[in-house]
């Protein structure tokens, strides 16, 4: 399932972005201002959909940093139309340009087609904050300092990067890291194994920063 980014201050235009794109079985993450896309951008986005008149900053300005640090696909949605604008927003890295007013289903046509167009394997690898997993080598670094795991270390770690933005129950780890072989877990060998891996890759395992407890719930990666 792709993740797609909203990058978009209009509240009304958001939460229809938000509703198409949830109905149309995509995860989807919402924000309204340049320094909050900035900081929702990570190695699980596999599209952005990006505003050029925002708040805090220049719409084409966070594409030129988006595209500084990542391949992610930009589609810009802008009222603007005159041909300076949408050459420049071609040089910031664009990979599409539509000018609203446009149609949902005209936008979804475009998400659809710029998704086709990435490489198989592209997404070779995950990153939030200073926590990269390069999931064909089976490799953890944190502040590009390698982090050895153990095999179960690190199913857990990639299953809650594969998720980020869920919450994932204690259950649903147990059965997608232990019991895909029909095996049986003690409850302590999974609180064992979470310790081990917050040690590893946490700064501080009194205040977790990547594997978050999510109270009466489950645990999630990063913020919820």
């Amino acid at each position: 399932m792709y993740t797609i980014l909203i990058i978009e201050d209009d509240l009304a235009l958001n939460e229809a972005l938000r509703q198409m794109l949830s109905h149309g079985g995509y995860n989807v993450r919402s924000a309204f201002s340049a320094t909050e896309g900035i900081g929702l951008l990570d190695g699980s986005i596999d599209l952005v959909l990006l505003d050029i008149g925002l708040p805090d900053g220049d719409g084409l300005k966070v594409g030129k940093e988006i595209r500084g640090n990542t391949r992610v696909p930009i589609i810009f949605l802008t009222a603007k139309d005159d041909e300076e604008d949408i050459v420049t927003a071609f040089d910031c890295g664009a990979d599409d340009y539509l000018v609203k007013p446009v149609s949902l289903i005209v936008l979804e046509k475009h998400i659809k087609a710029v998704l086709r167009r990435l490489p198989a394997g592209d997404k070779g690898f995950f990153q939030y904050k200073g926590l990269v997993i390069h999931y064909d080598a089976k490799r953890v670094t944190v502040n590009e300092e390698a982090a050895r795991l153990s095999p179960k270390e690190y199913l857990l770690l990639e299953l809650l990067a594969r998720n980020r933005g869920k919450v994932m129950t204690k259950t649903m780890i147990l059965e997608q890291v232990w019991d895909d072989m029909g095996s049986f877990v003690e409850e302590n060998t999974f609180n064992v194994t979470l310790s081990r891996l917050r040690k590893k890759i946490e700064p501080d395992v009194t205040r977790p920063t990547y594997i978050r407890n999510v109270f009466g719930l489950g645990y999630t990666l990063g913020e919820w």
